[in-house]
Order: structure tokens, then sequence, then C-alpha cells
């Protein structure tokens, strides 16, 4: 069995909002396995929140260009990621993400736009370099996004903005469909800002991963047991709770944040129907920056486990 170690005791609590007797609990029980621990807890009924991303640790800014293209568009985003936050205030640093989101608008991937040009004729891979070497401070261009529609719109939504196009979480959001672009914008920068708020898991109940759900459904499923209830109401009970499970992580399932009485789908329905012409959202993305990228550990708070950990 691993060892239960503070760090891990820490990290479970700061995912799950559960004490640390029964974080340091779980993990026994689980080995010593983060996600299992997780699930452990949520099935016992304990976790208050049970949040898988990792916590955030990077700091510089997410930048999004836009590019009409007749009755199209295209849109990018880029997370370029520094050191230190006083860096993501700094002018030169700002125009530098510009210029990267810019070149994302012609280019797929990091790789990509790292090996490309910007439109003032440099390097992408370069310019970080040159600026690494002037500022002084580390930076990379971690991950980027890219849609196009060759008849609709791809809008944009910055989110914590700390400059024009730049800012701490960014969305873009692409509709296809026929009429006014400017209120097919408007849909989609409602969408866009929706999607920072509610951070879904997929477009549709079909893009969802698999694993996920068979994941909550053996949850449920071991939570509807635990109530001694026949197997054929507990097969109806978890069925229900899948229900509930996509409506609140499906984009086009869940409830629009400024209008809860209908679903996203239904927004997109109704705006169709008033410009005559049917709308699809073809996909989101939501880049939050340094999501997924983990700070070194904090000293207090292990010292302050520490003592417990070696608890029976």
């Amino acid at each position: 069995m691993a060892e239960v170690t503070a760090a891990l005791v820490k990290e479970l609590r700061e995912k799950s909002g559960v004490g640390m007797m029964d974080c340091k609990k779980a993990l026994q029980e689980n080995g010593g396995d983060i996600d299992a621990s997780i699930d452990w807890l949520r099935a016992k009924g304990l976790s208050k929140a049970a949040k898988k991303a990792d916590r955030v640790a990077a700091e510089g800014l997410v930048g999004i260009a836009v590019r009409a293209e007749g009755a199209g568009m295209t849109a990018a985003a880029v997370e370029v990621n520094c050191e230190t936050d006083f860096l993501s205030r700094n002018e030169l640093f700002q125009n530098a993400v510009r210029k990267i989101a810019r070149a994302g608008l012609d280019n797929e991937g990091v790789d990509a736009i790292g090996a490309t040009k910007t439109p003032e004729g440099e390097v992408v891979s370069d310019l970080l370099t040159h600026l690494i070497a002037t500022i002084g401070e580390n930076m990379v261009l971690r991950r980027s996004a890219r849609f196009a529609v060759a008849q609709g719109a791809v809008a944009t939504y910055i989110h914590n903005a700390t400059a024009p196009e730049l800012g701490r979480i960014g969305v873009l959001v692409a509709i296809e469909g026929a009429g006014d672009q400017a209120k097919i914008v408007e849909l989609g920068r409602k969408i866009a800002m929706h999607v920072a708020a509610t951070s879904p898991l997929s477009l549709s109940p079909d893009d969802l991963d698999q694993a996920a759900i068979e994941k909550e459904r053996a949850i449920f499923t071991e939570q509807a047991l635990e109530s001694g209830k026949p197997a054929a109401v507990v097969e109806k009970m978890v069925e229900g709770r899948i229900r509930k499970f996509l409506e609140e992580v499906v984009l086009l399932k869940q409830a629009f944040v400024m209008n809860p009485d209908q679903t996203v789908e239904q927004l997109v329905a109704e705006t169709g129907k008033e410009l005559g012409s049917t709308l699809t959202v073809k996909g989101f993305v939501r880049l939050a920056l340094g999501e997924g990228v983990e700070k070194a550990p904090e000293g207090d708070f292990a010292a302050e486990v520490a003592a417990m950990a070696g608890q029976a």
C-alpha cells in the first residue's frame, strides 16, 4: 500500500473539499490513489465538491484573435504562460500574446504556431526566445485552439480581462448557419459567457467520454444500493441520476445561465427561428489560464497535516 503522506492528504482535501481525517481514510482505503479516493468519498456521500481539475498554478495570459471572412469567420485562442502575474501586465508580453493569437488564425496546434511567422514577420518561437532574454522570465506557448466556419460566426469571450483580447479565461464558440451574422455573433457571445461560467465537459451527449459516464454510473449505483431499495428501483434511480449528470455537464443540455427556463439547445433553436435559418453549434473551447499545471506544494499546510498523517 502506498504511503499516505501529508502532501497526498493536502491534494485530496483541495480537490474534494472534505476534512483531513476523511481524506486520510479514503487514501488508506484506496492505496493512495487520488482519483479512486475521490470516487470513494462521493460514493460515501462525503465529498462536497469532488473537483477533478488540477489546481491552477501557471501565470500568463490567454489571448484571442478573430478574422471575418465574408459570410464566415475564423477565431483562435492561445495560452502563453510565464512565471509571475506581474509579467501579465507588461505591455511587451501582452503584445507578444496578441501576435501569437493572430498567428493562430492560420495554424493548428502549438508546434505549427511556434514555427510560423507573426503578421509582423517574426517566427513565434524566436519571438518568445527574444522576450525571455529581454525580460528574464521563462515563457511558453502551452495551448491553442482554432475554429473556422464558412457561413455563420465564431464568437469569443474573455473573462477577467487584463487588456483588450487578453485575460485569464478565453472561450470560442463556433456556430454555423445563414442569416444576420451580427445576431449570430451575439448568440455565440452569450453562449461563450455561459461556457466560461459553467465549464461544460462536452458539446453533446455523444461527445462525452463514455468512460466518464460509466464512472458516474458506478458511483450512482453504489449510492442507490446503499438505500436498500429493490433492484428495479435502483436502476430507475441510477438512470435518473445519469440524465441529471448529462444536463449538468453537456453544453447543449445545460440550463442557460441567463435564462434557466430554457436550455442552450433551445436558445439556439429559438434564435435560428427568428433568423429564418437552422443554426448549429459546431464546437466550443474554454482555455483557463494555468489549468492542469501544479504549483509547488505550500509548506504551511503540509506542516499542519504532517503530525496528523501518522495517526491511526
